[in-house]
């Protein structure tokens, strides 16, 4: 809702636009060449061949990692939404964390997540670095600026874009209830 994905759609496509000596939409842009762009974006399941969802992430995931070079440019979108939390969370980390120190790899890479707890890495990993869209809140309301400015994101808006999306209030008021129980909960162990 924030822009995340089409921020990422875009630096895609100006990279592969600029490869080819074509303009692309920028004052200026020092974007350097790029032997291919590499992409995991969108959720879908390939039923034809019997796969979910999450092995299309994955098979999608592999190939990036086995043909992708250090002059290559790979965008990820939520890598490891389509499986539990925790299993999710340790697959992207472990992808970022395999990019950042393969001696093939270590190139351009656009991760956005949801998993907050990956924004750590930027400290552990000297090629990381947090961005995130800005917001403007207020009357428990929030209004997407579409900038990317630096840092990790603070908060999390989902049960915003519920409410906007017109889920009921009695079950958004649930869910808030039930983020700070899992919020509490999390931050006790």
């Amino acid at each position: 809702m924030a822009g995340k994905s089409t921020y990422l759609r875009q630096a895609a496509l100006i990279t592969l636009v600029a490869q080819t000596g074509s303009f692309v939409p920028a004052a200026s842009a020092s974007i350097g060449l790029c032997d291919r762009v590499f992409t995991r974006v969108g959720a879908h399941d390939d039923l034809s061949r019997g796969m979910s969802t999450f092995m299309v992430e994955m098979t999608e995931t592999a190939n990036i990692l086995n043909h992708a070079t250090r002059s290559s440019l790979v965008v990820f979108d939520e890598v490891g939404r389509g499986t539990s939390t925790y299993d999710g969370m340790s697959i992207a980390q472990a992808v970022v964390e395999y990019i950042h120190e393969s001696a093939r790899l270590g190139c351009r890479t656009l991760f956005a997540t949801h998993y907050h707890e990956l924004t750590d890495l930027e400290d552990q990993l000297p090629g990381v670095r947090n961005f995130n869209v800005a917001v403007k809140e207020w009357d428990n309301q929030v209004m997407f600026l579409h900038q990317i400015v630096p840092g990790a994101a603070d908060t999390r808006y989902g049960i915003q874009v519920a409410q906007r999306a017109g889920v009921t209030r009695s079950a958004n008021d649930r869910a808030r209830e039930g983020t700070q129980l899992l919020e509490s909960t999390h931050q006790a162990t």
